[in-house]
């Protein structure tokens, strides 16, 4: 797959936060209303010093898996909070090079523009690809939210700590009494768009199947296949 050479990946942490500063200000979250075919999920494990991502690409609505890539590099970054893009962005995009399926949407395991300074994950590597993508994480990394409702699909706005009157995502409940996801956009994407696509991705369990399925291809199972 065809992407952008932003930047160089052997950085101190110090240049690393100039460089967010620096790609921050060509983000977008706007949507082009574009046919979605394809959906990609993207994981990445660390195990004793090495890094595996995983791909996995499914047909959109139908969700039938069409390819899984894998790779694994040393992992050399440290682990420092709001820099995780460039711990596990070089492994990502090697298993990119391998894709033969060009994915219309992609969604990470991790942090869109709902980062301390704007672009986690999902947005720095959205820059590298060209590809809209959207951040549907675990856990709350930053931002403000209420509880939102505990039926499948109740959500509540997430708002920027510094700029209460700006929202940078949403608290999504993917099923009924358990845990919300935090979804943001990353990059070539909106809220609107990022949220119900999420949502739509989502069938018996609370995370969406193409992450579901990269999380489990990244520690080791079985590629998935397509079903008959």
């Amino acid at each position: 797959m065809r992407k952008k050479q932003l930047h160089a990946w052997d950085l101190s942490p110090k240049e690393a936060v100039e460089v967010q500063a620096a790609l921050v200000r060509q983000l977008t979250q706007e949507w082009d209303a574009r046919t979605v075919r394809t959906v990609a999920g993207v994981d990445v494990s660390v195990r004793e010093g090495v890094s595996r991502s995983a791909i996995v690409v499914f047909s959109y609505p139908e969700l039938e898996p069409l390819e899984a890539v894998t790779a694994e590099a040393p992992t050399v970054f440290p682990y420092v909070p709001g820099l995780l893009s460039f711990r596990e962005g070089p492994v990502v995009l090697a298993a990119w090079d391998q894709l033969e399926h060009a994915p219309d949407l992609v969604l990470f395991d991790g942090q869109g523009i709902a980062h301390p300074r704007g672009i986690g994950l999902a947005a720095h590597l959205g820059l590298w690809i060209g590809t809209p993508t959207i951040g549907c994480a675990k856990s709350r990394l930053y931002g403000r939210y209420e509880e939102p409702a505990r039926e499948k699909g109740a959500q509540s706005p997430l708002v920027d700590e510094k700029n209460p009157n700006r929202v940078i995502g949403s608290v999504l409940r993917t099923r009924t009494n358990v845990k919300p996801l935090f979804i943001s956009p990353g990059n070539r994407i909106d809220i609107e768009h990022a949220t119900d696509f999420v949502l739509r991705c989502c069938g018996a369990f609370r995370l969406p199947e193409p992450t579901r399925w990269a999380h489990r291809v990244a520690g080791g199972a079985d590629l998935p296949t397509r079903s008959r």
